[in-house]
């Protein structure tokens, strides 16, 4: 068990924050199991806890949108491990725009992607959510923030 859970933790893993608008409900987290699946189409998929608000509206939206965050932003990432708060035109205290499935996108994010759930893999305590990217913004190059960085294991 121990070599399984730190062989397991040996896997690189980035931040980014995870959003989905389904009407006036908004929820919002913090993941790290994200990786790309295809090139045609452009598939991502992404761990998401099975008890979190995020799965819930995910879930019935079927759309998302997912910020990328970049090395320094640590203060982002741990805003999203609380409970989603909207205030005016931030969420968890951070600026956000929309862009085509009116998710909250963070504006001091460097990258991001929207797209719709296109399958499901709910086994565990996670679930996979495997998304279609059907769009894409990028403000600027930076490294992305990782869980080495922020030294936090989430994994094993």
């Amino acid at each position: 068990e121990a070599a399984k859970k730190s062989t397991l933790l040996m896997i690189p893993y980035g931040l980014y924050v995870l959003t989905v608008k389904d009407g006036d409900d908004i929820a919002a987290g913090t993941i790290n199991w994200v990786t790309q699946t295809s090139f045609k189409p452009p598939l991502i998929a992404m761990g998401v806890k099975t008890d979190s608000s995020v799965y819930s509206l995910i879930k019935s939206k079927g759309e998302f949108a997912l910020s990328f965050l970049e090395s320094g932003q640590k203060d982002v990432a741990f805003a999203f491990f609380k409970p989603t708060v909207v205030e005016g035109n931030t969420i968890s205290g951070q600026e956000y725009e929309t862009a085509e499935t009116g998710a909250p996108i963070l504006v001091s994010a460097p990258n991001w992607v929207e797209g719709r759930v296109v399958g499901e893999v709910a086994v565990g305590d996670h679930a996979t959510i495997i998304g279609e990217v059907t769009n894409a913004g990028a403000r600027r190059e930076a490294k992305l923030l990782t869980l080495d960085e922020v030294g936090v294991k989430y994994g094993g």
